[in-house]
């Protein structure tokens, strides 16, 4: 188990130690590995993305955009992150194109460690370009698929 996810998972998130198969998935992730985790409502698989998130842009290798077709849920994850000190914001139809410049703006700048992005973001050139430009600055780390099994339905 990696010291710093475990260490950020009690000081960030309050919890004593990994569930189940978290720990593994964390330890596959910030070593800059890739993974599919399958798991039921309520066991945990937002922290398998964002303890990880975090313990990555703090060692300087970027953001994470996490895609996640829900708006609802987008909101509460923010929110949660929040609370919880860590800078995450939200990229979908709700906001109008003040705010939506106004988080392009935090991406550029390095002020967000998760980014929490609607399907339809991505096929827009709009954020297909800001992505190519952050990844071009080496400032994107991970992407994150939510509710994947929501998928084909996205178009």
């Amino acid at each position: 188990m990696s010291t710093p996810a475990l260490e950020l998972l009690r000081r960030v998130f309050g919890f004593a130690g990994f569930r189940g198969q978290q720990a593994a998935v964390v330890d596959q992730l910030v070593a800059g590995g890739d993974s599919l985790v399958l798991m039921p409502t309520g066991a945990g698989k937002s922290l398998c993305y964002q303890v990880p998130a975090i313990v990555r842009e703090r060692a300087g290798q970027g953001l994470t955009v996490v895609v996640s077709p829900l708006i609802a849920l987008m909101h509460d994850q923010v929110g949660a992150l929040h609370e919880a000190g860590v800078s995450a914001a939200y990229l979908n139809s709700t906001l109008s194109y003040d705010e939506t410049q106004e988080v392009e703006w935090r991406l550029q700048s390095g002020d967000i460690t998760l980014l929490y992005a609607a399907p339809e973001r991505l096929n827009t050139p709009r954020f297909l370009g800001l992505l190519d430009d952050l990844h071009a600055q080496g400032k994107l780390s991970l992407f994150a698929i939510d509710e994947a099994h929501c998928v084909s339905q996205w178009g």
